[in-house]
């Protein structure tokens, strides 16, 4: 556990740069054509550069996720448009880019958020946060459940599983909402993915338990711990991460809760159906592992039962035989 969280947290989060993260250069003409192409130029692989004509449009492109940050050209008042709810650290980053661009124009760079968290959560990272308690609630349950409910039958810690993440769930949602006030609204929906998101972890690892045993909670802190937070995107977006954590951030469950519940709160439910499918086919996954180790379970019951020996019996003595031995004991004989 001590190797693979340290190889994961700091291959993550220790050394974040830019990997191809995407800007745009707004405007028209061969001007900011040549702009757009000397900036690329410059950063290599680290941005990813495309040209819009309007500000209307990049603005659309922000909320939707497809860039960071967007670079108005202005001899006068040039001007970087940001959406820091999707990602304050890609922000920060978009901003140290352009900064020096507008520094060599001689002007001040004007930078506007139009996406910005709210107030109560000011970096956007508090959704990181309230995935951790998510997880750990989770997770630590799968291990309650395998050490004090492994002689119960695998439906009963089922059911167990759906009570558990439901309470989870609530946990999760009232840190979101009246205790720490990250949600200002939507509670329910955040809930039901919070319920989701916990369900998934706990059905997944009741099914492994059936095969792990006690190694199940070392799988489980490496599925949701080392490789979960690691790829949500809740600290860095995966453009600033490199492209095995980037490829995690595409699927895996972390990654579709948190970039869900921004969706959900900030932009307009934009990509919300392929966040919450993300959330839906991994606790399918855990269904179908736990329907699995149900057949194995019961697979094994019916081959104990076989194996077992068959007692033997004492034959009973015949009707005259036992009556000939209860007079030899009446006479004393025996």
């Amino acid at each position: 556990m001590c190797l693979g969280m340290g190889l994961a947290y700091m291959g993550a989060f220790v050394t974040p740069e830019p990997n191809h993260l995407p800007v745009a250069v707004v405007g028209t003409g061969p001007e900011t054509k040549v702009f757009a192409q000397t900036v690329k130029d410059k950063a290599g692989d680290q941005l990813d550069v495309r040209t819009v004509a309007s500000r209307t449009a990049a603005v659309d492109l922000l909320k939707s996720r497809d860039i960071t940050g967007a670079y108005v050209l202005s001899a006068k008042t040039p001007e970087l448009v940001v959406a820091t709810a999707a990602s304050d650290m890609g922000a920060t980053a978009v901003e140290k880019v352009f900064t020096p661009v507008a520094g060599r124009q001689g002007v001040p760079l004007k930078v506007t958020d139009v996406a910005p968290s709210v107030s109560d959560d000011p970096t956007g990272q508090g959704l990181f946060f309230l995935l951790i308690a998510l997880s750990i609630g989770s997770y630590a349950s799968v291990a309650a459940l395998g050490a004090a409910g492994a002689g119960l039958p695998l439906r009963i810690r089922a059911l167990l599983a759906v009570g558990v993440s439901a309470v989870v769930s609530v946990i999760g949602a009232a840190l979101a909402g009246p205790v720490f006030h990250l949600a200002h609204h939507d509670l329910a929906s955040v809930w039901a993915m919070s319920w989701l998101y916990s369900a998934g972890i706990l059905f997944i690892g009741v099914g492994l338990h059936t095969f792990l045993k006690r190694w199940t909670t070392l799988a489980m802190m490496v599925l949701f711990v080392m490789l979960n937070f690691t790829s949500s995107g809740g600290l860095f977006r995966p453009e600033l991460q490199n492209g095995f954590f980037g490829t995690l951030h595409a699927f895996w469950n972390g990654a579709g809760f948190v970039e869900g519940i921004r969706s959900l709160l900030y932009f307009d439910r934009d990509g919300l159906s392929g966040n919450v499918g993300t959330l839906v086919a991994w606790l399918v996954i855990g269904l179908l592992v736990t329907a699995v180790a149900g057949a194995v379970e019961r697979a094994r019951a019916r081959r104990t039962v076989r194996e077992e020996p068959v007692p033997e019996l004492e034959p009973e003595p015949e009707p005259e035989m036992a009556e000939a031995a209860e007079e030899l004991e009446e006479s004393g004989a025996v």
